[in-house]
């Protein structure tokens, strides 16, 4: 029982992760309320999943608020541009689904509507990614965020999957809000940081893989100073 429940075995990793994704969730919610930070909040949502629940490189606060803080003003213009592309392809799906219940020849493009819809959520989770992990203008972020979901069609597909697999779980099981958007972005992160490290340069990407100073080595430093 102890080696089950041991501070390093799988399943404390395992519940431990589950209880930072709650965590982490419950943070994007509440820091989305005022509905105009909701960019910042999910750009702070990736950082954090990425940074601290997969890799355990801080506490979840100190990873969440700083980026929120940091990419608050390009954020909220970011998403400004997001919203307004989603609000118009979910009018649009609305709309042929009711001309295809009712019969109409314009009916038949919701299915087009419906994949478009797909592509433009997709997208966004593209933005908040790459917001999160480099810096840029904001037409430079929504235009790389789009170059590499057309670059990688393939993991594109692995990012679109989980994405829509945890809307569609959470429509069905309202509860699963309070776990999803960190969960799904932690499983998004393992495609994303792969599709990042194809466009780094040499010296970031060293940056990204060299491992980071043990604690014991720092506190020797600080001894030694």
């Amino acid at each position: 029982m102890k080696g089950i429940f041991g501070y390093d075995s799988p399943v404390m990793g395992a519940l431990t992760a589950i209880g930072d994704c709650i965590c982490l969730s419950v943070l994007w919610l509440v820091f989305s309320l005022p509905v105009v930070t909701i960019g910042a909040s999910t750009t702070a949502l990736y950082s954090a999943a990425y940074h601290s629940v997969r890799k355990k490189e801080g506490g979840l606060w100190r990873l969440f608020w700083g980026p929120f803080k940091e990419n608050l003003k390009r954020s909220t213009i970011l998403w400004a541009f997001v919203f307004l592309v989603l609000a118009i392809l979910t009018v649009d799906v609305f709309a042929l689904r009711g001309m295809s219940i009712a019969g109409k020849p314009f009916g038949r493009l919701y299915t087009v509507g419906l994949v478009l819809w797909c592509l433009g959520v997709t997208w966004a989770v593209y933005v908040a990614a790459y917001a999160a992990r480099f810096n840029g203008r904001v037409l430079e972020v929504l235009k790389f965020a789009g170059m590499l979901m057309v670059l990688h069609p393939i993991r594109m597909l692995g990012v679109m999957a989980p994405l829509l697999a945890g809307i569609a779980l959470t429509l069905l099981v309202p509860f699963m809000a309070l776990i999803g958007p960190a969960a799904v972005f932690v499983i998004v992160s393992f495609t994303m940081e792969k599709v990042f490290r194809l466009h780094m340069r040499p010296e970031d990407l060293a940056k990204e893989t060299a491992a980071p100073p043990a604690e014991d080595e720092e506190e020797d430093d600080d001894d030694g100073q």
